[in-house]
């Protein structure tokens, strides 16, 4: 609804000054539209449109696997490599979306391969070739429409060879923590490098990174709390990472990598971790009742949580007064 009518309304029938009624009209006006909408939502539309263009292709091949033939589905899949590669060299305005349709299809030719040819390799190869084909690709975009989904099949591949190399066994057994910190250690090589301290050579943008982190944030807990209720003792590598998170926190401190959904992230995680200490540390024994400790644990989770959002707060009123954290 329009407000203006109205308002012009009452300003005749109250018979304001000119000033006034123009001072009204002002109050009523639609705040601009941001400045960079009519290059930004084209080029979303574009992306939205290459992503479900390129899972319709791989869905309409796997619809159609009995009724083409094995020489059809690879034509198909390597020319659209090949065009879409080609489109996003000539069509730089179309650059970002020509890219991901052309990175898809990486993949969905590759998944197809294994499943053509079953060549005895692990899923976790086949993303791992994937991941490792496509870097030059997200170099010359130079877009988060590229290094974004790039970052999730690398996280795909980092967390696919963990479980491969462990038996799929989510309880920790002796002799599994080197592949648990070969996987973080690879997790963080790929936070790095989708950090902006590399961005003036990779390009990545603030949702390659955010991807990245989220997705180790999620692995790192997940593994500290399993390892922190084993029975054999392993919870060394708990403590290992929650320093590591705390470290992370503290980075994405700093001016040059301030990140109020990466603090957010962290924090939360770091809010699992010590709720899962506090509870490994109150339910150990046999106690029939533990309606105090479950009262002390949410009591501490709320505690935690109100101070983690306090500070993330306080980090952003830093940040934006141009301060030093």
């Amino acid at each position: 609804m329009d407000p203006r009518p109205a308002l012009h309304e009452l300003a005749v029938r109250y018979s304001l000054p000119r000033a006034d009624a123009d001072a009204l009209q002002r109050l009523a006006e639609r705040e601009p539209e941001p400045s960079q909408l009519q290059h930004t939502l084209p080029l979303g539309i574009a992306i939205l449109a290459a992503a479900l263009g390129g899972l319709g292709i791989i869905f309409w091949v796997a619809a159609n696997w009995d009724t083409l033939g094995r020489s059809g589905k690879f034509a198909l899949l390597q020319s659209l490599v090949v065009v879409m590669c080609a489109g996003t060299l000539l069509l730089p305005k179309a650059r970002p979306a020509l890219g991901l349709l052309a990175l898809l299809a990486i993949g969905g030719l590759f998944a197809f391969f294994g499943q053509t040819y079953q060549t005895g390799a692990d899923p976790w190869q086949l993303f791992a070739l994937w991941a490792v084909l496509s870097p030059p690709l997200c170099l010359a975009v130079r877009h988060d429409a590229l290094w974004a989904p790039w970052t999730l099949v690398a996280m795909t591949a980092i967390t696919l060879c963990l479980h491969a190399h462990i038996g799929y066994a989510w309880q920790p057994r002796s002799g599994d923590q080197l592949f648990h910190l070969m996987t973080w250690l690879a997790a963080f090589l790929l936070i790095l490098a989708m950090s902006p301290l590399l961005k003036r050579y990779t390009g990545a943008g603030p949702w390659a990174m955010r991807t990245a982190l989220t997705l180790t944030a999620l692995l790192l807990t997940s593994t500290a709390v399993n390892f922190l209720f084993d029975r054999a003792g392993a919870d060394l590598l708990y403590y290992l990472a929650l320093v590591l998170t705390g470290a992370m926190a503290r980075a994405f401190c700093t001016p040059r990598l301030h990140d109020i959904f990466a603090l957010s992230a962290l924090g939360l995680s770091l809010n699992v971790l010590l709720v899962a200490l506090l509870t490994h540390l109150l339910f150990e024994g046999g106690h029939a009742d533990r309606i105090p400790e479950l009262t002390v644990i949410g009591l501490a989770a709320a505690a935690l949580l109100a101070g983690t959002v306090s500070t993330v707060l306080k980090q952003v009123r830093m940040h934006a007064a141009g301060d030093q954290p």
